[in-house]
């Protein structure tokens, strides 16, 4: 029986899985998206989430510095720490949690481990909120040629309009005489 084993040990002492955890979540941080196994991107999920969510608490600045301490103790880099209160804070102050965002990958070839890629929610442009925006202009039919042909016109319509600036700066340059 598992009775108070919540915590995954990942196979390695206290000691060791805090460093890999803190360097896991230094890179999470810094390049917002790391590529680990599927064990070990669900234990950073519990590992960074409550930290991200101290950054939230900007009540007075005793409160954010003794914020920037605490992260600072489970992080220990300086400039990850000043990277997730500065970028990534501003960014998710609307959100009410869930920052994070595991996709499987498959399976690693030598080890045959699931791998997968751990990602912060709000820096991806990809699921991001312009993919939103543009689908929602598109008006929806039921004919699929007339969403092709929604999607040519906002095509053509952005084409005249760069066509229109580079012949706006091309009239403002004074002409040459050659004699």
């Amino acid at each position: 029986m598992r009775h108070g084993n919540k915590k995954n040990n990942l196979s390695r002492t206290a000691s060791h899985r805090k460093a890999l955890l803190m360097n896991l979540g230094c890179q999470l941080i810094t390049y917002k998206r790391i590529t680990t196994t599927l064990a070990k991107a669900k234990a950073l999920r519990t590992y960074i989430e409550p930290l991200i969510t101290k950054t939230k608490a900007t009540e007075s600045k005793e409160v954010i510095m003794h914020n920037h301490r605490i992260v600072f103790s489970y992080l220990n880099d300086k400039a990850a720490v000043k990277e997730l209160f500065t970028v990534v804070a501003p960014k998710v102050a609307d959100r009410p949690g869930g920052y994070t965002r595991i996709i499987k990958l498959g399976a690693r070839t030598g080890d045959n481990a699931e791998i997968a890629m751990i990602e912060l929610v709000d820096f991806n442009e990809i699921y991001g909120n312009s993919i939103g925006e543009a689908t929602e202009t598109v008006k929806k039919t039921r004919r699929s040629g007339a969403k092709k042909k929604a999607t040519a016109d906002t095509a053509a319509a952005e084409e005249t309009t760069t066509e229109e600036a580079t012949a706006s700066t091309d009239t403002t340059e004074e002409p040459t005489t050659e004699a």
